[in-house]
C-alpha cells in the first residue's frame, strides 16, 4: 500500500504494516478483514474497521473442517496458542467451555511484570532458573506493552522503606531489574526518592517512620479485554474461535494418537466431534482434567493457588501511581494499584479449592483491609469494599524435585504419548512465550504438519493486536485523534471517550458508529462509570458475548469494579441483550439468575456487626 496524502490516509483494520492491507490466512487466502465502510476521523484520516465472523459462521467451520490444531482453553495462553498457530500458517480452532478469560486470566492483579521479588530470590539462592524466568518475563513485558499500547501502559510502583539501610539495598535491586530487561525495558528507569517526594507522589501513605522509597516501573492492562483481543486477532488471522463450547472427550485413532475432541455447545446443547491432527491443552488450573481425558492414569500436576483482590475507592491510591508492600505480616505481598478509576488491592498465592467461581472469604478480605490500614493514612473498612474476587493460579508440581511441595513458577510444556500438548503454569506476562513453546511442541510431535504446508517462523513477539494502530498512520500510537474524534465528531463525554479508547483502541470508532445510528445506545449504565449501552450491542455483534455474565464481568468490567452498581445495571443489560438476540422470557430469567449468582461471588454480603 503506497503512502497516501494526509487527507486520504487509510488504516485498514487488518494492516500489519504499510506494505499490505491483507492478512494471510492458514488456507493461503487473504482477507481484508472487513465488509464495512471506512470511518473518517476528525482530521480526515480514515480507519477501515474489521468485522468479526459471526458465532454461527465459526460453529459451521468447527463442524465441517478438519483442523491442524484444536486449542482447548480460551484464557490468555489458549488464545495466544491460537494466534501463534494461525500466524504461522496452521488451521487452528480455539474453544472454551465458558468465556474467554472467564477463569484465571480474568482474575489477575492486572500487572504486566517481570517479577521483581523473584529477582531477589534468584540472587540470594543463586537460582539460575528463577533468573531466567525474570529475564524472559521482562522481554515479554515489552511485547505486551507494544501489542496493545492503547490499553497496556507503564505504571510507577513505589516500595516504601522504613530503615536507612534498605534504601541502597532496594535501589540496587531495582536497578538490576532495569538492567536485566536489557534493550527491551519499555518502561522508565527506577529511581530512589526520599520521604518528602514519596509523600508528594503517594499522599495516602502513612508517613510514620518512612525514610524514603524506591520507585520502579512495570506495566498494567485490562486483563479480560486484552485476552479477548488476542482471541480476536487469532480470528482475524483465520482461526475458528468460539466460547461456550465444552470439550467432553478426547478422540484417539487406532494407533492411540489424538485425532480430535468431542464437544458440547453450552448455548444449544448440541454435541459433535471436531476433527484435528493435534490438540493443545491450555486449560490453566483445569489442565489435569483434560490430561486424564487423554490418559486416565496421568498424575496430577496442577496445584491451585488463590489470589484475593478487593476494589477500594479511587482516593486510596493516586490515579497514576501504585504501591507495593513486599512483605505483609504473614510474608505475602500487598499491592495498591490504580485500575479503571478505582484502587485494586490484593495479595498473592494461598491454598484454594479448584472451582470456576472462586469466592474470597471474609477472613481474607479482613486481612487485606488490616494490612492496608497499616500503610494508609486514611483508614478503610469493609464498607469501602466495592468488589472482591479470587483468582486461581495454576502452579505446576515438579515431579523431579526432592520435595513434592516444590512448585514451578515457570511454565511447563508436556507432550503425552498420544501427542496431546499441555501448556501449564507460567503467568499472564509470559503468555506469548508459552504459546510459542506450545506450538513448537505441536510441530515437533506432529512433523507431518510441516510436510503438508509451509510453516512460517514465529512473528508474534513484535506483533500488535486488533485495535492497535499497526501502520502508524492514524495516531502514531498516541491515539489522540481517536479521542478527539469521539468527542468532537460523535459528541461523547470526555470520560466515555477515554474509556472507549483505552479498551477498544481504533475499534472505539465502531462503537461510536453504532451509537450514531441509535442515540439511545449512548446512555450510561451507571452515573459513576463510563460504560454505555452501545458496548453491550458491540460485545454481542463483534466480541462473541453470549451471556449477561460475559458482558458485565468481561466485556465491561463493572462486576469487578462495583458489584452493587453491576446489580443495578443488570436490568438494562438484560433488556439490551434480549432485544439484540431475541431471547424468550425464560432465557432472560435464566440469564438474570446466573448473573446474580456470579455477582454473589464478587462481594460477600456482610452485616454491621461483622464489619
Amino acid at each position: 500500500m503506497a503512502r497516501a496524502s494526509n487527507a486520504a490516509r487509510v488504516l485498514v483494520g487488518a494492516t500489519v504494516g504499510l506494505v499490505s492491507t491483507d492478512v494471510v490466512l492458514a488456507s493461503g487466502k487473504t482477507d481484508s478483514g472487513s465488509n464495512l465502510s471506512p470511518i473518517t476521523c476528525k482530521d480526515g484520516t480514515s480507519v477501515m474497521p474489521w468485522s468479526a465472523p459471526t458465532r454461527s459462521a465459526q460453529l459451521k467451520r468447527l463442524k465441517e473442517e478438519k483442523f491442524d490444531v484444536v486449542v482447548v482453553g480460551g484464557g490468555c495462553v489458549g488464545a495466544g496458542c491460537a494466534m501463534e498457530g494461525a500466524t504461522r500458517g496452521l488451521n487452528v480452532a480455539l474453544l472454551d467451555g465458558d468465556d474467554f478469560a472467564a477463569g484465571t486470566s480474568g482474575r489477575s492483579t492486572k500487572l504486566i511484570h517481570g517479577g521483581i521479588r523473584y529477582l531477589e530470590q534468584a540472587v540470594f539462592s543463586a537460582d539460575v532458573t528463577k533468573l531466567e524466568l525474570v529475564i524472559e518475563a521482562l522481554a515479554e513485558r515489552a511485547h505486551l506493552l507494544n501489542a496493545a499500547p492503547f490499553m497496556a501502559h507503564p505504571v510507577p510502583i513505589m516500595i516504601p522503606l522504613y530503615k536507612w539501610w534498605e534504601l541502597p539495598y532496594m535501589y540496587a535491586g531495582a536497578k538490576a531489574y532495569d538492567i536485566f530487561a536489557w534493550g527491551r525495558r519499555a518502561v522508565p528507569a527506577s529511581t530512589l526518592i526520599l520521604k518528602d517526594e514519596a509523600m508528594y507522589r503517594f499522599p495516602m501513605l502513612n508517613p510514620d517512620g518512612l525514610k524514603g522509597a524506591v520507585v520502579y516501573y512495570d506495566g498494567m492492562h485490562n486483563d479480560t479485554r486484552m485476552n479477548l483481543l488476542i482471541a480476536l486477532t487469532a480470528a482475524q488471522h483465520g482461526a475458528a474461535v468460539s466460547n461456550h463450547i465444552t470439550v467432553v472427550g478426547i478422540k484417539h485413532d487406532k494407533e492411540g494418537k489424538v485425532c480430535g475432541v468431542e464437544v458440547r455447545d453450552e448455548q444449544t446443547g448440541e454435541s459433535w466431534v471436531i476433527r484435528a491432527r493435534a490438540v493443545v491443552n491450555a486449560t490453566g488450573p483445569f489442565a489435569d482434567k483434560l490430561r486424564k481425558m487423554d490418559a486416565p492414569e496421568a498424575k496430577d500436576r496442577i496445584v491451585p493457588a488463590g489470589g484475593v483482590h478487593i476494589i477500594l475507592p479511587d482516593h486510596c491510591c493516586p490515579e497514576r501511581h501504585g504501591l507495593i508492600v513486599p512483605k505483609t505480616r504473614d510474608g505475602r505481598v500487598l499491592f495498591f494499584l490504580p485500575w479503571e478509576g478505582s484502587t485494586l488491592c490484593g495479595t498473592t498465592d494461598s491454598e484454594t479449592d479448584l472451582t470456576m467461581m472462586p469466592k474470597p472469604t471474609e477472613q481474607e478480605i479482613s486481612f487485606i483491609l488490616e494490612e492496608a490500614n497499616r500503610f494508609l493514612n486514611t483508614k478503610v473498612s469493609r464498607h469501602d469494599v466495592k468488589a472482591a474476587w479470587s483468582g486461581i493460579r495454576p502452579l505446576v508440581r515438579d515431579f523431579e524435585a526432592k520435595d513434592t511441595k516444590s512448585f514451578s513458577r515457570n511454565h511447563v510444556v508436556e507432550t503425552s504419548p498420544s501427542g496431546m500438548v499441555s501448556v501449564m503454569g507460567g503467568k499472564w506476562t509470559t503468555y506469548r512465550q508459552m504459546a510459542e513453546d506450545g506450538i513448537d511442541a505441536v510441530l515437533k510431535s506432529h512433523p507431518r504438519l510441516a510436510e503438508m504446508k509451509p510453516i512460517r517462523p514465529s512473528s508474534t513477539q513484535r506483533m500488535q493486536l486488533l485495535g492497535a494502530d499497526r501502520a502508524g498512520i492514524v495516531v502514531g500510537q498516541k491515539f489522540d485523534r481517536i479521542t478527539i474524534t469521539l468527542r468532537e465528531k460523535y459528541g461523547m463525554h470526555k470520560d466515555v471517550s477515554e474509556h472507549l479508547l483505552r479498551n477498544y483502541g481504533t475499534r472505539a470508532l465502531q462503537v461510536a458508529e453504532l451509537c450514531e445510528k441509535d442515540r439511545t445506545l449512548r446512555n450510561r449504565l451507571s452515573r459513576r462509570w463510563p460504560f454505555i449501552k452501545g458496548e453491550i450491542v458491540f460485545a454481542m455483534r463483534q466480541e462473541y458475548a453470549c451471556t449477561a455474565v460475559d458482558v458485565i464481568a468481561r466485556r465491561l468490567r463493572l462486576a469487578f469494579l462495583d458489584s452493587d452498581d453491576a446489580r443495578k445495571a443488570l436490568p438494562t443489560v438484560l433488556d439490551a441483550m434480549q432485544a439484540e438476540a431475541g431471547w424468550s422470557s425464560a432465557r432472560r430469567s435464566k440469564e438474570e439468575a446466573a448473573a446474580l449468582a456470579f455477582l454473589a461471588t464478587m462481594n460477600q454480603v456482610f452485616d454491621d456487626e461483622s464489619s
